[in-house]
């Protein structure tokens, strides 16, 4: 703790190598973990006499494991038949099956906290007639633990179809995975495979094979697919497929789904091309159940499902609820979005809205999701609308998906976020980390800052920090960098974070961009890890990053510039000075075309040449390009005079002038209201990607002759004041407030370190002043620029 403690005193560097010491201490010191523990839980641990007292107080008859396959707490914070948190169960989940364990000595996934002293008083007690007891525990100890495990996974398979459970339709529409309800003893698996040869390739006497198979004990049916006897039923099946009656051919797919048949098996290939053969005589509700089964046994089959989709629009009317649900869930397991359904679907939403379980709306929003279908923004608020009033009986896993729907259309619904705020941080402690990787990731998408999320997110986080993927380590650092909050247990938050970053390097070798998300949130709120930069600077790893589907170039570049001004004793890998060159002039193609041009920015650049005395004693452009946005450069001796320094600046006005940008109504209500609604301020993100567009959509300029390409520029000289005026906006701060976006605080923080004065044109004063007269605007600048404080401070 002490090396940790130390890297405060210097500008957050090497925190990689004092994590390293700190986790080779715990190896060394491995008791000391335990005797914390018993510190940080007093009471629950006695010596002597007593620790048969704490024994006798757990009943291991009423030891029951609560197990919950979801990837989320499905839990309802409001309920009023939610059990305690601590139970591990979801709170008030109708779907969990009655009498699971409410007595208080049930032990819970929660209470692992408490397990070390409890094995140590099992240790010191040396009573034989206590070791059965001892026994027990430890046993139950090592099975809840494996159950937490399981509770931490995502099953992707089997989270997302939880709404199938809640009407009896869905039960001709899905394939139902759980085991059978009649088995069959395992030793008929024998006599039903040896009878194959009797059934002479009868359709029916087939079916009823596959049937009886799938009702085998599952340890049976894990080793059929070797076995000679199955392999000759199956080409049985191949051989008179076209002979099946549709609902025989069902029920042999569905037997397949039980039975585990591996996705490329060559009876699922047979089966697939009669289906496709015969689709178009089939019922809607008999299509569904097949791509349901297809789902199931992870078989991709595009072919099928277009003809699907297809016959689903020409019969779209006869929809029932349940069906147009089944069909959503449908097209995001199929990643596709058929576009000519976009509008039947938006249409379809509005019809059934109030009809709709929670559990339902939250499948619809994850199909949305899944197969990247733009929605309305209409549509959108009216499912964040009935969200915001109902949210406290709403499982988790359902409102989340919800949360990655309204991320994906920027939707900043207040009322919803608001209550948000009031449902989820208790809820926290019993969501997976998946599933507060995307809620943390919607605030810092949405640009929303609630500290009492972010603070329960970061409590929970350290002791679960292993179950963090990659993608999920680099979220969590992006979402708290962008939102510029370091939270009060901020050295065990980031310290936790950066291990599991080293311990999943092999994982971004497949996806660079998570890396560089990671870095970059931790850039933010000034923490540079020296090792994982170096290895991300490293000539291989940019290659990867090069070749990536994702455009990284202005991650690196923001990454390597901030490392260059802000480390200055790093002496690890850095970019070539080729890729900065190339990287500036990408990024300079842009700002002139939109940036520069912004009526707010040229505004402020022409009546500034007016109070100075002319374009030479301002510039436009970017003094960090790779901060990705613009500044008005000022100059001013320390006795307040203007200097000259922009003398290509007559002709770069001229352009800008002749550009024509026209302050119109319509263009002043956006600038001082905020966006016009059908043009959102930055692209979509695809989940996969790396979220570049949370980090500002601007970008850097053209180097200057003579020294490095994108390199910082130099100081100031003696007698020199260098002013760098911010024209902000709201994309700049955290939504309706005036906290500062991370990116925003690291541009800031490494002009002061170059020795400039940042100077803010504020977007709360600066737009409305846009309506007013000439002689404000003038007024007003000229304020901001001789200003005595600056002066005096610099």
């Amino acid at each position: 703790m002490a090396t940790v403690l130390m890297c405060r005193r210097i500008p957050r560097l090497s925190r990689a190598a004092a994590l390293s010491t700190t986790a080779k201490r715990e190896a060394e010191h491995g008791s000391s973990k335990s005797e914390q523990e018993e510190k940080d839980n007093p009471g629950t641990a006695n010596t002597g006499s007593e620790s048969t007292a704490t024994i006798q107080l757990l009943n291991p008859l009423d030891y029951r494991v609560l197990y919950n396959p979801s990837a989320y707490a499905r839990g309802r914070a409001g309920s009023h038949q939610h059990l305690d948190r601590d139970s591990g169960q979801a709170l008030g989940d109708t779907l969990t099956s009655p009498g699971v364990a409410q007595a208080p000595q049930a032990f819970s996934s929660a209470s692992s906290r408490t397990l070390p002293p409890i094995r140590r008083a099992l240790s010191k007690s040396k009573s034989s007639s206590n070791t059965l007891l001892q026994q027990t525990i430890l046993a139950a100890l090592s099975k809840e633990e494996a159950e937490k495990e399981k509770w931490e996974v995502h099953d992707s398979r089997e989270d997302p179809r939880v709404f199938q459970k809640g009407r009896p339709e869905y039960r001709s529409l899905s394939c139902d995975s759980s085991e059978p309800a009649q088995p069959l003893p395992a030793e008929e698996g024998d006599s039903i495979l040896d009878s194959v040869a009797a059934c002479e390739g009868s359709p029916g006497s087939i079916t009823d094979h596959f049937q009886r198979l799938s009702r085998l004990p599952a340890e049976r049916r894990a080793g059929l697919a070797s076995e000679p006897g199955f392999d000759a039923l199956c080409h049985c099946a191949v051989r008179a497929i076209r002979l099946f009656s549709t609902p025989d051919l069902i029920h042999v797919l569905k037997s397949c789904v039980l039975l585990a048949v591996p996705p490329a098996h060559p009876l699922l290939d047979a089966c697939e091309g009669e289906f496709c053969r015969r689709a178009w005589d089939m019922e809607l509700e008999q299509l569904l159940l097949v791509a349901d089964c297809w789902r199931c046994l992870e078989r991709s089959v595009p072919s099928y499902l277009s003809i699907l989709f297809s016959f689903a629009n020409l019969h779209w009317k006869d929809l029932t609820l349940p069906q147009f649900v089944q069909l959503v869930y449908i097209i995001g397991e199929g990643r596709r979005s058929p576009a000519d359904l976009a509008q039947k679907v938006e249409s379809t939403i509005l019809k059934y809205l109030d009809s709709f379980t929670l559990e339902e709306l939250g499948a619809i929003c994850l199909g949305l999701f899944k197969s990247v279908s733009g929605i309305s923004d209409h549509v959108m608020r009216r499912i964040a609308d009935r969200v915001s009033l109902q949210m406290e009986d709403m499982s988790t896993y359902a409102l989340v998906n919800v949360l990655k729907m309204l991320r994906y259309t920027r939707m900043d619904h207040l009322p919803l976020l608001k209550e948000l705020g009031k449902v989820i941080p208790e809820r926290i402690p019993t969501v997976n980390i998946q599933g507060i990787m995307h809620i943390t990731l919607t605030y810092s998408s949405l640009h929303y800052f609630d500290e009492g999320v972010l603070a329960a997110v970061a409590t929970s986080l350290p002791p679960r920090v292993s179950y963090c993927r990659s993608k999920d380590a680099a979220k969590f650092l992006w979402s708290f960098g962008c939102l510029d909050y370091e939270p009060p247990n901020e050295e065990e938050f980031y310290s936790s974070l950066i291990k599991q970053i080293h311990r999943k390097l092999h994982e971004f070798k497949k996806f660079p961009e998570h890396l560089l998300t990671a870095l970059l949130g931790l850039a933010f709120v000034k923490r540079f890890p020296e090792e994982l930069i170096d290895y991300a600077l490293r000539e291989d790893f940019v290659q990867k990053t090069r070749s990536s589907k994702y455009e990284l170039n202005k991650d690196l570049f923001t990454l390597g510039k901030s490392v260059e001004i802000e480390c200055p004793t790093y002496r690890g890998n850095r970019l070539p000075p080729q890729l900065c060159q190339e990287f500036a002039e990408m990024a300079l193609s842009f700002a002139e075309q939109e940036i520069y041009v912004r009526p707010e920015i040229v505004e402020a650049t022409s009546l500034l040449e007016s109070v100075l005395g002319g374009p030479e004693y301002v510039k436009n452009h970017m003094i960090l390009p790779h901060t990705r946005s613009s500044d008005l450069e000022v100059r001013l001796a320390t006795d307040g005079h203007p200097i000259p320094f922009n003398f290509k600046g007559l002709v770069a006005a001229r352009k800008l002038r002749d550009v024509g940008v026209s302050l119109t109504d319509d263009l002043m209500a956006q600038l001082i209201k905020g966006r016009a609604r059908g043009r959102p301020p930055v692209e979509a993100e695809n989940e996969g990607g790396t979220p570049r567009q949370e980090r500002g959509d601007e970008a850097g300029s053209k180097p200057k002759p003579g020294r490095c390409p994108g390199a910082p520029p130099s100081f100031p000289q003696p007698g020199e004041v260098r002013l760098a005026l911010q024209v902000s906006n709201r994309n700049h701060y955290c939504h309706s407030s005036k906290r500062l976006l991370g990116l925003h605080c690291m541009k800031r923080r490494q002009l002061r370190h170059l020795g400039y004065v940042v100077v803010e044109l504020p977007f709360w004063e600066w737009f409305p002043l846009l309506r007013r007269s000439r002689s404000e605007k003038l007024s007003y600048l000229h304020y901001k620029v001789f200003d005595p404080a600056l002066l005096g401070g610099a």
